[in-house]
């Protein structure tokens, strides 16, 4: 495999790029969660049918991820990530207009695939840019996501509060970010090809190495993705609180998760990745237990912010792990992404469906029941007896030309 300098200078420059390409994503989420109940009046949807209808983002995921890779190969990555990430944030547009259920889940498809493309295109470079560095910056990316879904989210609660149209306040909010991606964009790292280097392919499974990794990151992920689409639902249908207040849940738990993914990277240095996951999935249980026992509004959003804390470095350390697992790390880092992604799409449409079977209480236990996970299989994050991460790279250093 061939190989590539960088100087300092350009890999800090790539890191605060790609963190603000982070928190353009994660703000397109965050506007999108708190309007769901909003989504689902307009289109006139039971909670079941809006299950099903959120199941069709994570189809588009699916069938759309395995192809960042092959844009990212015939385009360079730099350009690869512009394209994607101004049809995420696009995207936002869709889910508002539909206006039944039909429209809704081709809203969703096409929500879904593009976000999956863009998602598995900027993980990529963040590896690449933390492996130029020497020492681990993915827990404060993905807290660069956490924030900017938290103000996107803010944005959405103001919204709400208002009483605005979503449809009027998505095109606003999907032309401001649309700019701001394509801006970031401009300095990420420019990884090119090599003549030789074949394409990637359309689709791989995921290597033996990254399945465990992948499950623990799939725990994490589904409750995540079940308490950004169905917290503001929950606190409207099961307690009764107001439009306002029920989006403001959705802004307190991304604050919880932003907070501490941002402080991630010093704690998981100081305690170790899985003392540190152990930990969060004890407060994970907690706080699941809160919002399934919850009789007050204020009890539920108390729950659903420790849930936040809980998971929240989580899905960066899986990456790092999977970074260090097995002889081939890209393809580890793919398949998790897969996975845990895949998983934060797959969760809303599970909880919509149990819920209509029974009700959301019951749905949040099976939330808490996965958080409980985190703690007993922290231990596969220990991949290739390293812990924790170190500093190992000079201020200028050859670092692999990756294949995202």
């Amino acid at each position: 495999m061939s190989e590539v300098v960088y100087d300092m200078r350009e890999l800090k420059r790539a890191r605060y790029a790609v963190a603000a390409v982070f928190a353009v994503h994660g703000a397109v989420t965050g506007s999108f969660a708190t309007r769901v109940p909003w989504i689902q009046d307009h289109a006139g949807l039971s909670t079941g049918q809006l299950g099903f209808a959120l199941a069709f983002t994570a189809l588009g995921a699916s069938v759309s991820m395995p192809l960042a890779g092959r844009i990212s190969h015939r385009f360079g990555s730099r350009a690869a990530l512009r394209g994607l990430m101004a049809l995420w944030t696009l995207a936002l547009i869709l889910p508002s207009q539909a206006p039944n259920l039909i429209g809704l889940c081709l809203a969703m498809f096409t929500f879904g695939a593009t976000a999956g493309m863009a998602d598995v295109a900027m993980n990529a470079l963040g590896v690449e840019v933390e492996r130029g560095l020497g020492k681990s910056i993915m827990s404060s990316l993905h807290g660069m996501w956490s924030a900017g879904a938290l103000i996107g989210s803010a944005g959405g609660t103001l919204a709400a509060h208002l009483g605005s149209d979503a449809r009027v306040h998505h095109a606003l909010a999907a032309a401001t970010l649309t700019v701001l991606g394509v801006v970031a964009c401009r300095w990420v790292l420019d990884l090119q090809p090599t003549e030789d280097e074949e394409a990637p392919p359309r689709f791989a499974l995921p290597p033996r190495s990254a399945l465990l990794i992948g499950a623990v990151g799939f725990c994490a992920v589904f409750a995540e993705g079940a308490s950004l689409d169905w917290s503001a639902v929950y606190l409207q249908d099961e307690l009764g609180s107001s439009a306002g207040l029920a989006a403001a849940s959705t802004t307190g738990f991304m604050l919880t998760m932003a907070v501490a993914r941002l402080v991630g990277d010093a704690v998981v240095n100081r305690f170790g990745a899985v003392r540190t996951v152990r930990a969060g999935g004890v407060l994970a249980v907690l706080g699941g237990l809160l919002i399934v026992v919850a009789d007050h509004p204020a009890v539920a959003m108390s729950g659903f912010a420790l849930l936040g804390l809980g998971i929240a470095v989580v899905v960066p350390l899986c990456f790092a792990a999977a970074g260090r697992s097995g002889p081939n790390p890209s393809q580890a880092i793919a398949g998790v992404a897969t996975i845990t992604y895949t998983s934060g799409l797959v969760a809303p449409s599970v909880i919509g469906s149990l819920a209509q079977a029974t009700s959301l209480m019951v749905s949040f236990g099976l939330v808490t029941v996965l958080a409980g996970g985190l703690a007993a299989f922290a231990g596969v994050l220990r991949a290739g007896d390293r812990d924790r991460p170190k500093v190992v790279s000079p201020p200028s250093a050859a670092v692999p030309d990756p294949r995202p």
